[in-house]
């Protein structure tokens, strides 16, 4: 009895959330290349020649504000010398820049991009309210959710009967109602916990309390956010020094790696520095200095930051499995692409035992 009244609630949670989690498996498996695919059809905009050294970061700026007649607010450098750097603009729009002259290849929109939009899809179904929120990022949360207790019950059911280990096999020749059901069980045993974390860490950008607890919970410490950023006392007559700020604010993590860079917004924001030190999957640690005096002001350092942290900001890259070269994205993208093959298969079961009644 149990058992069936775990099928009927496997197939209820399948048949109120399948068509959502269709939408972020293909969404999510385009996801993971979708950069490369951006640079592979559209080299001109995204890829450079490499030259000895890319410009200064402060004549970088003053270069792209000449050209774009709007002041820029993020810089995002990068770490291969083949590609363009991005950045941001006051009025929100992005440029692609060839770092080794300054020169614009490219002004547009993030949402617009291959990689933007289809983010903008797998996160909030692309729509956005005009008072800047995204409500329909809790329904696609809200079909994670029934994915991972829907994995539960799935395996639930593998462990129900007895002879399990012997059912875990596939055979090649039977036929394909069989054959489908065989891959539908074993592959969902063995691929269970994967695809149980990846869309954990998917919740976990949208209902962060909830699964910041379950974090800590499992980690027995606490999640320590970055500290907030400092102001600065700004004098009507002084001047913008970025060389010197940024220069400065390098020397804190000589071995890091340059994530992104924030200009002030106001008069009395300190420029900031994100940086990947050595330890990190991300670039979670801070730099913030003084844009007038190139003085440094506070630093953090997030690879010195405990177990519940680490895992918290490892999150991001286990969701898209940028941590371990391409083979794991490859596996990533095999995981993906399964969750559509559960929903249609589980379907497929569903339709074929309701035509035979």
């Amino acid at each position: 009895m149990l058992k069936l009244y775990l099928r009927r609630i496997h197939l209820a949670l399948a048949l109120a959330s399948g068509l959502f989690l269709i939408l972020l498996s293909l969404s999510g498996a385009v996801l993971i290349y979708a950069i490369d695919i951006q640079h592979f059809i559209q080299a001109d905009k995204w890829l450079v020649t490499p030259d000895s050294q890319p410009l200064d970061y402060a004549e970088l700026i003053t270069k792209l504000e000449q050209q774009s007649g709007k002041k820029v607010r993020i810089l995002i450098p990068e770490q291969d010398p083949k590609l363009a750097w991005q950045s941001q603009l006051a009025n929100e729009r992005y440029v692609s820049v060839n770092p080794y002259t300054g020169k614009i290849l490219h002004q547009y929109d993030y949402y617009r991009t291959l990689y933007g939009f289809t983010m903008a899809l797998h996160r909030w179904l692309l729509w956005q309210n005009d008072s800047g929120d995204k409500p329909l990022k809790n329904v696609l949360s809200t079909a994670s959710l029934l994915l991972m207790f829907n994995l539960l019950i799935g395996v639930c059911l593998w462990l129900k009967p007895k002879n399990r280990l012997k059912r875990l096999v596939i055979k090649p020749k039977a036929k394909l109602s069989v054959l489908l059901y065989q891959l539908h069980s074993v592959l969902g045993v063995f691929i269970f916990m994967p695809l149980l974390l990846i869309a954990f860490s998917g919740v976990a950008f949208n209902w962060q309390s909830p699964t910041q607890a379950v974090v800590e919970l499992f980690t027995a410490n606490k999640v320590t956010a970055s500290p907030k950023a400092p102001t600065v006392m700004a004098k009507c007559s002084a001047q913008l020094n970025y060389s010197l700020a940024i220069h400065n604010s390098l020397q804190q993590f000589p071995h890091g790696e340059l994530y992104r860079i924030y200009l002030p917004k106001q008069a009395d924001a300190a420029l900031a520095l994100r940086i990947k030190n050595p330890g990190e999957q991300h670039a979670f640690s801070w730099v913030w200095s003084n844009p007038y005096t190139g003085e440094v002001l506070l630093k953090y350092d997030a690879s010195q930051a405990n177990v519940s942290t680490q895992v918290w900001n490892f999150r991001f890259n286990f969701h898209i499995g940028n941590f371990a070269g391409p083979i794991v994205q490859l596996l990533w993208l095999l995981l993906s692409i399964s969750i559509s093959f559960f929903v249609c298969s589980g379907l497929y079961f569903w339709l074929r035992r309701h035509k035979r009644k």
